[in-house]
């Protein structure tokens, strides 16, 4: 077969034939979703922040890390409101932005001017409120943005005629695809700057650093922003669209109806989901505040068992087949967000050891940017014809086996290649390779599962489904915090840390268990996903696949 005509065939049916669904009302989640993206911004600046500045250990990164994944487990109750209060989602996005602001100006003012900031609070806890805060608005945005994907996705054509059922479904994965697209495409946004303002920075003294900090956090208050010009944007287009209706013909009802808002649709406030939800906030709350053992443990397993008992209050609308493939699929899905990561101390040691600076970070983040986008659009196709099983299986083995580059940077397997095959395959390169295959899995498997619940969930019930898997996939990383924090504890792993007045060294550096902590990564990154598949194969996917 002609190579060129087999890539023209390719990029029409992966690229061109995506951009040919494109559709203007599709702009403003992607514009609230793109915010999230571009939320990263901060990430490098934060890492050597806290490892250059702040006295914390790898173990309490990730408890902080397990609090601030909490607000996303929330997302059910959210979701709820959303679908209650849609007349008002503008103004939640408001509220959501306005805590993402808050939390990027008291970063800003750490670095601009730490001294003042500790007049009232110490720089730790300003930097855990930073911290908390962040997730809080981000989570609001992201939910509202859910609901938005289905409004977008129209249901009359131009000449006001109802469009195919068929023709919905497609829209709606055509949607889901273009939101992922646009947080990736955030991300890739966000590497390209870093590139730009980290050039040099090697030879860069303390104090330039620290302006250039600052600089980035001032142009990461665009970030909120972005979202509230998306929802101003989506007003804009739904008042058009009802004066075309209107032109047509069409009664205010008859309007409401077709643009996705018709008074029939809005939902019975769902008792079980809020006061289960209220009931989830007052159990971390409680729990966190107290000096119990364990405590952040007891959360976890808490708050699962509520956001399960709702799941299962929420669905009693669904057949059993189809009940029995959701919580199959998110049961796997869940095991694959779950595997732990070997923490704050793989970056350290990467900065410290192999002399990854701040430019070449995000050079890898920039890659994985650009690789992951292609590689939703070369997987596309795989993800719309294999089951979530298959995906999953797929893609722990694939990263299973590039976990292992990370291993032999670790034993000094560079220093070999730089000896014995080519001087230029050291650290930085076999580290741009391992990112480069990596870089497109992360995303694959959220997209099928996003497709499933536009097209399946109860049009007044979308934002609150959205939000059911959402709070599982974000308790799913809770664990993972949970399960690295154990790793830290077993396999612990110290940067050096310097007394900033006299510059003596008050915490050693300590990379000798690290290897130890790779190897139980890739172990568990294999086991889990892999374990629960069978499980779910032989429980919840079998019944279903047979029906």
């Amino acid at each position: 077969m002609n190579i060129n005509l087999f890539l023209q065939q390719w990029l029409d049916r992966n690229v061109y034939d995506l951009a040919r669904q494109m559709r203007l009302s599709y702009v403003p989640p992607m514009m609230v979703y793109l915010a999230a993206g571009v939320s990263g911004l901060t990430g490098i600046v934060g890492a050597f922040f806290v490892k250059d500045y702040l006295g914390l250990s790898a173990e309490f990164l990730a408890s902080l890390g397990f609090w601030a994944m909490l607000p996303w487990t929330m997302k059910m109750p959210i979701g709820h409101l959303v679908d209650l209060l849609w007349q008002h989602k503008a103004k939640l996005i408001y509220l959501g932005a306005s805590l993402v602001a808050a939390s990027l100006l008291i970063m800003l003012n750490i670095l601009a001017d730490p001294k003042a900031m500790s007049n009232s609070l110490s720089v730790e806890t300003w930097f855990v409120i930073a911290s908390l805060l962040a997730p809080m608005g981000y989570v609001i945005q992201d939910t509202v943005a859910d609901a938005m994907t289905v409004e977008a996705v129209p249901r009359v054509d131009e000449q006001g005629q109802s469009i195919p059922d068929e023709q919905i479904r497609l829209a709606h994965t055509t949607m889901q695809t273009l939101g992922r697209v646009a947080i990736i495409g955030g991300t890739l946004i966000v590497a390209l700057a870093n590139v730009y303002w980290f050039r040099g920075v090697a030879n860069m003294n303390a104090a330039a650093q620290t302006a250039t900090y600052i600089q980035i956090y001032r142009w990461a208050l665009l970030i909120p922003v972005i979202s509230v010009l998306g929802v101003l944007l989506a007003a804009h287009l739904r008042s058009n669209e009802e004066w075309r209706l209107l032109a047509k013909g069409y009664e205010f009802e008859d309007i409401k109806r077709e643009l996705n808002r018709s008074v029939s649709e809005v939902p019975k406030m769902n008792r079980w989901i809020l006061g289960g939800g209220l009931g989830f906030v007052l159990f971390a709350a409680v729990m966190g505040l107290s000096n119990i053992a364990f405590n952040e443990e007891l959360i976890f397993m808490g708050s699962l068992l509520i956001v399960v008992f709702l799941l299962g209050r929420l669905t009693t609308e669904l057949t059993p087949a189809a009940k029995r493939q959701l919580f199959g699929t998110a049961l796997v899905i869940f095991a694959f967000r779950a595997v732990p990561t070997a923490g704050a101390g793989s970056t350290w040691w990467m900065i410290d050891e192999l002399g990854f600076d701040q430019q070449f970070l995000s050079k890898l983040t920039l890659i994985s940017s650009l690789l992951t986008l292609f590689g939703m659009f070369l997987f596309r196709r795989f993800m719309a014809e294999r089951s979530i099983t298959d995906i999953i299986v797929t893609l722990t083995i694939v990263m299973t086996v590039l976990s292992l580059p990370e291993i032999t940077l670790y034993y000094g397997f560079h220093e070999w290649t730089q000896t014995h095959i080519a001087s230029f395959i050291d650290a930085r390169f076999i580290a741009l390779v391992d990112t480069a295959l990596e870089s497109p899995l992360g995303q694959i498997a959220m997209i099928p599962m996003l497709a499933w619940i536009a097209n399946s969930a109860p049009p007044q019930l979308k934002a609150t489904y959205f939000a059911v898997m959402a709070a599982l996939i974000n308790l799913a990383l809770s664990l993972s915090q949970l399960l690295t924090k154990l790793l830290n504890q077993w396999f612990v792993v110290t940067r050096e840390v310097k007394n900033t007045v006299t510059g003596t060294v008050a915490i050693p550096a300590d990379y000798s268990q690290l290897g130890g902590l790779f190897f139980t990564e890739m172990v568990l990154g294999f086991a889990i996903p892999m374990l629960v598949i069978y499980i779910a194969k032989c429980t919840l996917l079998a019944k279903s696949a047979d029906e």
